[in-house]
């Protein structure tokens, strides 16, 4: 390459694409690591697999980002939010918290992110990689066309009007216990799972609270358990609910938790 303005762009673009890979095979090393000396395997076993000393597997085990942020992405992460119709669009305050903590928590797991805003007719493009879309089938007929496939939970309204999850298999039904009729509650379910893109090569995640409130819930429950939920699901497709607790006025997150199992859209 002849031209230096040309081979400038290419050497910097190419350190990017090779510092990352750089981290990622880190990444993959310390897991792989952890699950030999799992799985019965002594630290000098683990030396002669890797061809290096005893003392060597002990520094790199510990070394590169958790295994579970595999679980977001490689590189790069884009953490899609709805915008809401108004006088003037605008992004409501739960759904922009939930896209901060998603990303604050990218960041932690060292990948790069960025946040962007659905519009208010609900059309975002899925067949992009290592995307994260909050939004729900009430806001965005893509997420609900992506939600209907979903072989273990679906997402539909009730006959008096609520929103509600129901496990396709057993017939359980959630709904936000903000709309329990008699005794409204500070508290709200969501959708959280990871589901096929529409053109088939790969997936995305999707978040999608009964109400807003929700979909933060599910970003401080990756927050406290997503290591718990990489090690059951790693990147395979998969679905489950998430309630949380929150307080009235600000809608901080006060609490949250699994209220359904991981339920595994694939069965090997």
């Amino acid at each position: 390459m002849k031209d230096h303005k040309l081979r400038v762009k290419a050497a910097v673009d190419l350190m990017t694409e090779l510092q990352a890979a750089v981290v990622e095979t880190s990444r993959m090393r310390k897991e792989s690591i952890a699950w030999l000396r799992d799985h019965g395997h002594s630290m000098a076993d683990v030396a002669k697999i890797m061809g290096v000393s005893r003392a060597r597997v002990a520094q790199l085990r510990d070394a590169g980002p958790p295994p579970e942020r595999a679980f977001l992405g490689t590189q790069h992460v884009r953490v899609a939010v709805p915008q809401r119709p108004g006088e003037r669009e605008y992004v409501a305050l739960e759904d922009s918290a939930t896209g901060q903590k998603l990303l604050g928590l990218a960041h932690k797991l060292q990948l790069d992110g960025d946040l962007e805003y659905i519009p208010t007719t609900g059309e975002i493009d899925l067949n992009r990689d290592e995307l994260i879309v909050v939004c729900g089938p009430k806001t965005s007929p893509v997420t609900a066309a992506s939600l209907a496939a979903d072989p273990r939970l679906s997402y539909e309204t009730l006959t008096d009007g609520r929103w509600a999850l129901i496990d396709r298999q057993t017939g359980k039904t959630y709904t936000s216990p903000s709309d329990d009729p008699a005794e409204p509650r500070l508290s709200d379910i969501a959708y959280l799972g990871r589901l096929p893109r529409p053109d088939g090569q790969g997936t995305f995640l999707l978040v999608a609270g009964v109400h807003a409130v929700g979909s933060l819930g599910v970003a401080h429950f990756l927050a406290e358990n997503l290591a718990d939920i990489y090690d059951q699901v790693g990147t395979a497709e998969f679905s489950m609910v998430v309630g949380c607790d929150y307080e009235q006025g600000t809608k901080a997150i006060r609490g949250s938790r699994a209220l359904s199992e991981v339920l595994l859209h694939k069965v090997d």
